[in-house]
């Protein structure tokens, strides 16, 4: 056994540690000046190629959920929950988020069989739950963003037709811009803002980099963010947005950011009891598809229920 002395590595300079952090950011808007034209792209022609899409985030955000279970020593069924979170975004496209809840039930009991089936029954309950749950988390919270871009067939469904026609077409691609904006708006705000004057922790268990001072510049940006895209689409494209007013836009943004907030402190909880840094590596600068949908995977369903509720009470039910 050795007896030298351990000597610790001296500390990172902070030269060093700034230009880091330069270069990372650097990447991180690179890739994000890359990724965000397609994607406001698909939502705009909205139809199968926005379904596609949709169901490739999908996949990759359920895979990349799943290696943070399989780190903690469970197996889940991963080829069964890859086809169940294909299947829920098709089922929202041809049906809406009730025929998605259906299927969700059946995802569960074929969990339940398909555990039985095996011969390995150790861990069945971490299997069951960490395959349902990543189902769940990813897949069907992310299949609001068809029901979300098919606002006006829903309403058609729901309200009927003379109700569907105070909405445009169209809408839906409004509604879902004005989503992202604000929860991706906040996620830049709480990253500067925290850099800027970050000073207490907001959750130090969870995510210590996170402070109070960077989520309250998330809300602010978030929010500040959303009410661009909605004075953008006023002037451009008013038909989309007529049926929002601002009344609704300011609080319903200022909600969706709080939403983004709780939405990213979930999987860093989720990565934090995995022991990852990132959930994956597919986009640089930015980590994988779950860190980057995390606060869209609550914030587009709160959109969608919020968006239900604003309509019932301004229209009525027929």
């Amino acid at each position: 056994m050795s007896t030298e002395p351990i000597h610790p590595r001296p500390p990172t300079p902070i030269a060093e540690r700034s230009s880091r952090r330069v270069s990372n950011l650097a990447l991180r808007l690179l890739t994000a000046s890359l990724v965000i034209p397609p994607v406001l792209w698909l939502i705009v022609v909205g139809g199968v190629p926005y379904l596609l899409a949709i169901i490739v985030i999908t996949l990759m955000g359920l895979r990349e959920f799943y290696r943070l279970i399989e780190d903690k020593g469970a197996h889940p069924l991963v080829g069964f929950g890859l086809v169940a979170g294909a299947a829920l975004p098709c089922v929202a496209y041809l049906g809406n988020e009730y025929h998605a809840t259906l299927l969700m039930t059946a995802v569960l009991l074929g969990v339940m069989v398909a555990q039985v089936g095996k011969a390995e029954i150790t861990e069945a309950l971490a299997s069951i739950s960490g395959t349902f749950f990543g189902v769940f988390y990813v897949a069907w919270l992310l299949s609001h963003a068809i029901v979300l871009r098919q606002f006006h067939e829903v309403v058609a469904a729901r309200f009927g037709p003379m109700a569907a026609q105070q909405i445009a077409p169209d809408a839906g691609a409004f509604y879902m811009i004005f989503a992202l904006a604000a929860v991706v708006g906040c996620d830049a705000g709480a990253y500067f803002g925290g850099r800027q004057w970050g000073r207490r922790k907001l959750a130090p268990q969870i995510s210590p980099g996170k402070t109070v001072e960077g989520a309250l510049g998330g809300i602010v940006a978030g929010t500040l963010n959303a009410m661009l895209f909605k004075g953008i689409f006023d002037v451009w494209w008013p038909d989309l947005s007529a049926s929002f007013p601002w009344a609704a836009a300011v609080p319903f943004a200022v909600v969706l950011t709080i939403v983004g907030i709780i939405g990213d402190l979930v999987e860093s909880l989720l990565k934090r009891d995995a022991q990852r840094k990132d959930a994956g590596g597919a986009l640089p600068g930015m980590g994988g598809f779950l860190d980057r949908i995390d606060s869209s995977l609550l914030g587009i369903p709160v959109m969608y229920y919020l968006l239900l509720s604003y309509t019932y009470l301004r229209l009525g039910s027929p």
